[in-house]
């Protein structure tokens, strides 16, 4: 068990570390730039309150990581919810929102990927977002979203197509 003051210590070190690696995760996951912030909010929040039931069993990243991805799913289903479309319907709509985005730095090809991105199942698009974007290895997404990595593989390679053929269809 820590003392409050190495808790203390150690969080702030995680917060340090992590902060901004589990902001773009998140925002790629929710798109939109204040929900990204909440739920980094939430995420260390839910860190901090269960530091001393970390076991250890994965390393700290990656727990941190499925508490973020989570976190992440919850405000989605949340907001999807609340206007009564499916979590699908919710991420084409904050994709949509982009343009206006002041937080979107991207260019025309950045949208476009960004809009076929938003059109794969979930589980295709946490996977592509971690392996294209942060360049995980299968195992460590194994780890985060507790799946197989033949089904993770799977996933990943159905994604690349459809994205290529959104694309396609976009230009």
């Amino acid at each position: 068990m820590l003392s409050p003051e190495t808790r203390e210590v150690a969080f702030k070190k995680l917060l340090a570390d992590y902060k901004e690696r589990l902001y773009w995760h998140i925002r790629k996951i929710v798109i939109n730039h204040e929900d990204a912030n909440d739920v980094l909010q939430n995420t260390f929040i839910k860190v901090f309150e269960n530091m001393s039931k970390f076991r250890g069993n994965s390393n700290i990243y990656t727990w941190m990581y499925r508490i973020a991805t989570n976190e992440s799913l919850n405000l989605l289903s949340k907001k999807s919810r609340k206007f009564g479309i499916s979590n699908e319907e919710w991420i084409e709509k904050q994709v949509n929102e982009l343009e206006s985005d002041v937080y979107f730095d991207g260019d025309a090809i950045q949208l476009k990927l960004q809009k076929a991105i938003a059109t794969l199942p979930e589980k295709q698009r946490l996977v592509f977002n971690m392996r294209y974007f942060e360049e995980m290895k299968y195992e460590k997404i194994s780890e985060i979203l507790e799946t197989s990595v033949g089904g993770l593989k799977a996933s990943y390679h159905h994604a690349v197509k459809k994205i290529k053929n959104e694309i396609n269809e976009l230009s």
